[in-house]
């Protein structure tokens, strides 16, 4: 990301580019590109401007829902929504798509503040195979959940979009696996690469 940044001359650019790039036909909004990118708002103003400049981006009205007390609201916000005919739509998508989105010993190590990792799998969008059941598996021991929560949002937020995952202990984990469990199996019967085994698990990557 601090390369790409470099390049493109902000993270936070790099960030909305993503968002816009990996949900073609999704519009979004102020509030959302914050959000979804983890930026200020300061930022997503600055970024958003240039990127509707140079009409990577196209202005779109749309109705927002929102969730309340009362039930859902149904409100007309202006934002943007992805411009499919920009002219270096492809080579974009190349660049920061079919890039390695972030490297296998950062997501372990930033997994590994969560607890006791001991089995982390990747697919779906880490190795561009969109069918995939979930992009991350993660196994371990004793696993804080609001810590693991907020190592995923902020990988969602660097790489443009959510992320599909599945948590399991690693007792559980052993017990679907011997069972031949549809949602383990799902993943690693297919391609997926195994980033972090410390339990020594014979299976075919």
């Amino acid at each position: 990301m601090e390369t790409l940044g470099k390049i493109f001359g902000s993270e936070a650019k790099v960030k909305i580019m993503r968002l816009f790039l990996f949900n073609p036909g999704v519009a979004y909004d102020l509030f959302n590109v914050i959000e979804r990118a983890h930026i200020s708002q300061k930022e997503a103003k600055r970024q958003t401007a240039v990127l509707e400049k140079v009409k990577l981006i196209n202005p779109k009205v749309f109705v927002k829902e929102t969730a309340s007390k009362k039930g859902v609201k149904k409100k007309k916000t202006r934002g943007w929504i992805l411009n499919e005919r920009f002219m270096y739509i492809k080579q974009l998508q190349s660049l920061l798509i079919n890039t390695i989105l972030l490297r296998e010993e950062e997501i372990v190590r930033r997994l590994g503040k969560a607890g006791k990792v001991r089995f982390v799998a990747v697919a779906g969008v880490f190795i561009q195979k969109w069918d995939s059941r979930v992009d991350i598996l993660v196994v371990g021991d004793r696993l804080k959940e609001r810590v693991l929560d907020n190592v995923i949002k902020n990988m969602e937020a660097e790489i443009g979009k959510e992320l599909t995952f599945a948590v399991l202990e690693t007792s559980d984990f052993q017990y679907r696996l011997a069972m031949c469990d549809k949602l383990v199996r799902d993943i690693l019967d297919f391609p997926h690469r195994r980033i972090l085994d410390r339990l020594g698990l014979k299976l075919d990557a």
